[in-house]
C-alpha cells in the first residue's frame, strides 16, 4: 500500500500509467469514499492546478485528480504549444477526440490500482470532470466504464461542436467536416446520449455546473442535458446550476499550477463539496464541517 491513514499531504504517483495528485481527507478515517477528478484542455489544465481549483477541501473523502493523455504530467516536452500543434490539422480527430475516449477508457485500471494503493472504502466512486474532462467523466457514465456513486461536472464539453465553433471564431479558420468527424461529434454529444448516460440503474447523482461568462459551453447548453436526462432521475438527485461569474477557462495560463481563488471558481468549489457530501460522503462521518 502507497498511503495508509495517517497520510496528511498530497502525495504524487502514477497508478496504471496514469499520473495522479492524492489529497487525503479532510479528517483521519481508516477508510474513506473516494473521488476522482479529471481536469480541462484550458487552466486547470494539470493534476496540480485542478486540485488547488476545486479542492472540495472539507470532505470526508480522498481525492484523486488523474492527468488527461497528453496533459498534466504527461504533457510532451513542448509543452501546451507542441499540444496545440497537434490540433491545428484535425482538432476533433486528431486531439480532442482520441484524449477523451483514452481518458474515460484508463478511468478503470487506474481506480483499481489506487484502490489497491490507498485506504478507501469499498463501493461506487465519486467522479468529477471540467471542461475536455467533464466530457471524459461523461463518456465513462455512457459507456459504463467503471460504478459510479455520484458526479460533478463543471463546464462540461457536453457536444465538441460548439468547441469547434470558438476555434473558428479565435482562429479565423473554418473547420472542415468529413463523415469521420461527424461520427466522432455525434459519439460525444452527450445530450442526444441520454439515454446511455441512464442505463445504469439507479442513475448516479449528476450535478452539471455551467458558467454565466463561458463562451465555448453556455449555460443553455447544461440546460437542455438537464432536461434530457430529467425523465430519467428521481426527485433530487440531478441538478443544473449556472453561476454568473464563472468562465469556461478557470485560471490563467499556462494552467499548470492553481491560480488565485476567483468567485465563480470558489462558488464552484463549494457546489460540488455540497453535492458529493449529500450523495457520497454523508455516512463517512455524522459532522460536516465547510472550512
Amino acid at each position: 500500500m502507497v498511503a495508509d491513514s495517517t497520510l496528511t499531504r498530497p502525495l504524487a504517483g502514477t497508478a496504471a500509467g496514469v499520473p495522479y495528485l492524492a489529497v487525503p481527507p479532510a479528517h483521519r478515517a481508516e477508510s474513506a469514499p473516494m473521488i476522482v477528478g479529471l481536469h480541462a484542455f484550458e487552466p486547470p489544465r494539470s493534476e496540480a492546478a485542478l486540485a488547488g481549483t476545486l479542492s472540495m477541501a472539507a470532505l470526508p473523502a480522498w481525492r484523486f485528480y488523474l492527468g488527461l493523455p497528453l496533459f498534466g504530467a504527461r504533457l510532451p516536452q513542448g509543452g501546451v504549444a507542441e499540444v496545440n500543434q497537434l490540433g491545428q490539422n484535425d482538432y476533433l480527430i486528431e486531439l480532442y477526440g482520441p484524449v477523451i475516449e483514452q481518458a474515460a477508457a484508463e478511468l478503470a485500471r487506474a481506480v483499481a490500482e489506487l484502490r489497491a494503493a490507498f485506504p478507501v472504502a469499498d463501493g461506487p466512486i465519486g467522479l468529477m470532470g471540467v471542461g475536455a474532462g467533464g466530457a471524459a467523466a461523461l463518456l465513462a457514465l455512457a459507456e459504463n466504464r467503471l460504478p459510479i456513486g455520484a458526479m460533478g461536472v463543471v463546464n462540461p464539453i457536453v457536444d465538441p461542436a460548439p468547441v469547434l465553433a470558438a476555434r473558428e471564431r479565435r482562429l479565423g479558420v473554418s473547420y472542415r467536416w468529413t463523415a469521420q468527424s461527424r461520427d466522432i461529434a455525434t459519439w460525444l454529444d452527450f445530450t442526444a446520449r441520454s439515454g446511455d448516460l441512464t442505463r445504469q440503474t439507479p442513475s448516479p447523482p449528476l450535478l452539471i455546473v455551467t458558467g454565466g461568462q463561458d463562451e465555448v459551453i453556455r449555460p443553455d447548453r447544461g440546460e437542455a442535458l438537464y432536461r434530457a436526462l430529467a425523465p430519467h432521475y428521481h426527485p433530487h438527485t440531478l441538478r443544473h446550476i449556472v453561476i454568473p461569474d464563472l468562465a469556461h477557462t478557470m485560471g490563467p495560463e499556462p494552467g499548470l499550477e492553481p491560480g488565485p481563488p476567483t468567485p465563480g471558481g470558489v462558488l464552484a468549489d463549494r457546489a460540488l463539496t455540497e453535492w458529493f457530501h449529500l450523495h457520497l460522503t454523508s455516512g463517512a462521518e455524522t459532522t460536516f464541517r465547510f472550512g
